[in-house]
């Protein structure tokens, strides 16, 4: 999925409900208006994506959303459709914005049926599901009553528009906690929110669509959104031109350091990465056995066979960025390379065996002081390792356990998944949506780790090396599969993307 078009700013449900509240009370701009364009905004969605369906089930709860679904279900009667609402709630106890829209659908003899309390409900007679059940106001699991409508839902077979947010879904941390909906499409309203892009939240929301209802731009000005998304705009700010008197020791030194018996290629794919992104010179220390590999793969990376700790020295000595823990493995030799790293006060990306041998090592939840340039770049098992927690947990809140990785750690963490968080302790939260599912497979986070030494090496900050890092690796991804699709995509395929896009060559 791409989020190209969306806005960078992402709110949660209470920023979401404050932009609303300004936009009623400040601009002027009545409620039910705003529910018009958004019931608009739907149904013109709805014709565009399905032009052909003719019997649509509208699915409504007893708040705004559900409201949203009312002005859609009387716009498709308006137009000649066949609408059905299925509503949760009997239009006597509706209140504000959403009673007056219920009332109107009435008033046109839309058939509206009362699912309170049943065990389902039956689509198998209509061409599209719309889903205003639950809005973004859900905390926790859904409760009993609409669990069997949400089933109902997802077994028909059917393809559902969702407004603003599937049911189910947590707008604030992506989790779903009990049933869900599961959409083809999905249009937010006034602000994307987060939830929508982490998480399970890219799984459920299908393909994702924007509406900002014609809110002016002051609203947006006065409620500041905690978390962003980075853009390739963003990123050409901080990449700049190279002089035409430059030289490699300008753009830094990265030090790869990992590759243990068995485990060579997550070794030279950081490298390998590091180098393709910019950096003036590579190093990889590795089992001397494993030189030959990284001479014939990428002869312009320097290698050094390293046997023992202190072999390291001279290599600390002159790299300014240190890469460690891709193929580091887990044993004695792994150990004493990572200590002598954290000993020393060279900007470093921790990852995979680094974070692994770390979370082994941690007593009374201390972590190795990190220097003023650190990003670590656990996925959800390794998160788990360091903050003694269930990998559940942490998928359940990604944003919280990101908070508390950060604490822990210090510098920059980035935490890896659909919707890789970067947090940093004085930094905007950031929040990266480029990439797919292709990017399951081996490999992918050692070249993302070697990109992010690469742009910490060229004078980024940690917590820019890596929000665009993540950028940059997923934005790479989806060119790859765009060519080629997503299953069989190798780490080894970013490369030249990643190089492409470095350059402006999008």
């Amino acid at each position: 999925m791409t989020y190209h078009s969306l806005p960078c700013a992402l709110y949660t449900a209470a920023e979401t409900r404050e932009l609303d509240r300004l936009a009623i009370e400040q601009e002027g701009i009545p409620g039910d208006i705003l529910m018009t364009r958004a019931g608009e905004a739907a149904f013109l969605l709805l014709r565009e994506q399905w032009p052909h369906a003719r019997d649509i089930a509208v699915v409504c709860g007893s708040g705004n959303n559900g409201g949203d679904g009312y002005v859609v279900a009387l716009l498709a009667a308006n137009a000649g459709l066949h609408p059905t609402v299925f509503a949760s709630t009997p239009v006597s106890a509706l209140q504000g914005d959403a009673l007056t829209m219920a009332e109107r659908v009435q008033a046109e003899g839309v058939p509206i049926i009362e699912i309170a309390g049943a065990s389902g409900a039956d689509f198998s007679a209509v061409d599209v599901i719309v889903d205003g059940l639950l809005g973004t106001g859900l905390r926790g699991p859904v409760r009993p009553a609409l669990v069997p409508v949400i089933a109902s839902i997802n077994q028909s077979g059917k393809p559902v528009l969702a407004l603003d947010i599937p049911s189910g879904l947590s707008a604030d941390s992506g989790a779903a906690p009990g049933e869900a909906v599961q959409a083809a499409h999905t249009i937010t309203f006034i602000g994307v929110k987060r939830g929508l892009v982490t998480g399970e939240g890219p799984m459920l929301t299908g393909v994702l669509h924007f509406d900002d209802l014609r809110v002016p731009e002051a609203v947006y000005a006065n409620v500041a959104p905690q978390c962003w998304r980075p853009s390739l705009a963003e990123f050409r700010q901080f990449m700049t031109p190279r002089l035409a008197t430059a030289h490699k020791g300008q753009f830094g030194h990265v030090l790869v350091i990992g590759g243990d018996y068995g485990y060579a290629g997550a070794a030279v794919l950081s490298a390998q990465s590091a180098a393709r992104c910019g950096a003036g010179l590579v190093t990889l220390a590795t089992r001397k056995e494993h030189c030959a590999l990284m001479i014939t793969r990428q002869p312009e990376v320097m290698t050094r066979g390293i046997e023992k700790a202190d072999d390291l020295l001279p290599l600390l000595e002159k790299a300014t960025v240190v890469v460690i823990g891709p193929g580091l493995g887990q044993g004695p030799w792994g150990q004493a390379l990572l200590n002598k790293v954290l000993a020393s006060d060279l900007p470093r990306v921790l990852d995979a065996d680094a974070l692994n041998l770390i979370a082994a090592d941690i007593e009374q939840k201390s972590f190795p002081k990190a220097p003023a340039e650190q990003v670590i770049t656990p996925h959800p098992g390794e998160a788990s390792r360091l903050l003694g927690a269930a990998t559940g947990a942490v998928q359940q809140d990604r944003f919280a356990a990101a908070g508390r990785l950060q604490a822990l750690a210090g510098g920059t963490v980035l935490l890896k998944g659909a919707g890789t968080l970067i947090s940093s302790d004085a930094e905007m939260l950031a929040l990266n949506t480029s990439g797919n599912p292709g990017m399951a497979a081996g490999g992918m986070g050692d070249v993302l780790s070697g990109v992010i030494g690469a742009l910490l090496a060229q004078g980024l900050s940690a917590h820019n090396a890596a929000r665009f890092g993540a950028l940059l690796h997923g934005l790479a991804a989806d060119q790859a599969a765009a060519q080629d699709g997503e299953r069989g995509l190798l780490a080894s395929d970013l490369l030249m993307p990643l190089r492409h896009l470095l350059n402006g060559c999008e």
